[in-house]
């Protein structure tokens, strides 16, 4: 999430499935990216995008029913859309687009800093509390309160709803993360990951590893899940502390990006080296490495974790300084691609070399977001139909939520249900997406 200074928004992290968002107040307010599928807020409300070919970025749904959107989320490709407003910084819409129709709405006792969803559970950050709701009804089943302070509402939901991990800082002033099983709705364990607060979370697609980075920015970690135990450590630089504004993993796992502050993007490569493939290939970097092992062990630790540690193994060097950026690892044409979303409103799609790695070239720009020129002169757009278009039908003042959903917090959790619009969609069953089938999860491919 990327944006300018306000109390209580989202800061930079990337979690779970969602491949990549950002947030800017002013232009284009967020952006996530999950597998095809590209949603991105605005000052004027929302847009989805379809990403299946490099050379083309397809609008498929624009929505105008609130203004200066800060989070909208996707259920993958399905027509389940979450929606927050900066006007509304407390309540939590939920739209079906394909019909028009808001399925529910509800509010929370401070502002929503993140949402996260999979097929089994949605997830909303405050600062100091979190609520996990099923998605089959939007039943809140649990509240964990006075959670340590997370102005940047960071956590990350694993994407894989037959687990459904959800982690999230569990100290303000150290990088400790509590990983927490929201199935079963228990803690799994609590992860000592960094010295420093954390700053970065993101699952892998299955589950079964979360990645983490802190406020220095300097080390990458990847640990198992459920288990806990470190399994990589990257070295992201060495000379200055950044700012991490995204991990993300490749679909198969085998690749983890990190974007920063600065103007480099660094992609790291899972691989374990054991020591039979070194006796193999006997080579004079592999002498070196070996050498260096061994005088690890008489060094002082933190030299000695230093020269473990992996570093990248592509890179990506932008065309721009001090802007905040996201980045996520994608399949687009059946080549493996690095997606680079700026503050600056635009998307930049890179090549990766997933064999040598090295430096990414870069194959296209988009634009994310609606040209200025075309905002300030709406005349110069070809009208649209009001009752063909989702945004017509939702901004209808029938469909205005109900004052109701401002008032008070249940005790029971914190939040209050508003009204449902059609009650019958999370009332007595699971949700209804006629177009599920239509525009189901883009299928993983491992890189070769």
């Amino acid at each position: 999430m990327l944006q300018d200074k306000q109390p209580n928004k989202p800061a930079d992290h990337n979690a779970d499935g969602i491949l990549c968002n950002y947030s800017v107040t002013k232009k284009s307010i967020w952006v996530c990216f999950h597998c095809s599928s590209l949603s991105v807020g605005t000052k004027t409300g929302y847009r989805l995008f379809s990403v299946t070919a490099v050379d083309k970025l397809d609008c498929i749904h624009e929505g105008v029913e609130c203004p200066d959107v800060y989070i909208v989320e996707r259920l993958f490709s399905s027509s389940l859309v979450v929606v927050v407003s900066l006007s509304m910084p407390r309540r939590m819409n939920v739209y079906h687009f394909k019909k028009g129709t808001e399925i529910c709405n509800y509010s929370y006792s401070n502002n929503i800093l993140s949402v996260r969803l999979n097929r089994q559970r949605l997830v909303v950050c405050l600062e100091e509390s979190i609520y996990i709701h099923n998605i089959k009804d939007m039943k809140l089943l649990k509240t964990l309160l006075n959670t340590p302070t997370n102005p940047s509402g960071l956590c990350a939901l694993s994407i894989n709803h037959g687990n459904s991990f959800l982690a999230y800082p569990g100290s303000a002033t150290m990088g400790e993360i509590t990983v927490y099983d929201a199935n079963n709705l228990s803690t799994v364990t609590l992860i000592q990951a960094h010295d420093s607060p954390l700053a970065a979370l993101t699952f892998n697609a299955s589950g079964t590893k979360l990645a983490s980075a802190s406020e220095k920015g300097t080390v990458i970690r990847v640990f198992s899940i459920p288990e806990g135990q470190k399994l990589f450590e990257f070295r992201r630089g060495m000379k200055r502390y950044v700012s991490i504004s995204s991990l993300s993993f490749s679909a198969d796992a085998q690749f983890l990006c990190a974007s920063s502050n600065t103007e480099t993007v660094h992609i790291f490569k899972l691989e374990q080296h054991s020591p039979s493939q070194e006796e193999e290939s006997p080579t004079w970097s592999a002498y070196v490495g070996k050498m260096f092992t061994a005088a690890s062990t008489y060094l002082p630790t933190q030299v000695s974790d230093m020269m473990n540690q992996d570093r990248a193994f592509a890179t990506v060097r932008l065309n721009m300084f001090g802007l905040k950026n996201i980045c996520a690892l994608a399949t687009i044409q059946k080549l493996p691609r690095l997606l680079v979303a700026s503050s600056d409103g635009f998307l930049y799609i890179y090549n990766v070399d997933p064999q040598d790695g090295g430096e990414c070239v870069l194959v296209q720009k988009h634009r994310c977001q609606v040209d200025q020129k075309e905002e300030e002169n709406p005349e110069n757009v070809p009208p649209q139909p009001p009752s063909q278009t989702y945004a017509a039908t939702v901004a209808l003042p029938t469909t205005a939520p109900s004052s109701t959903t401002l008032m008070g917090y249940s005790e029971d959790g914190g939040a209050q249900k508003g009204e449902v619009i059609p009650e019958h969609e999370f009332a007595e069953g699971p949700v209804c997406l006629d177009d599920e089938n239509e525009f189901p999860p883009e299928g993983w491919t491992k890189y070769s």
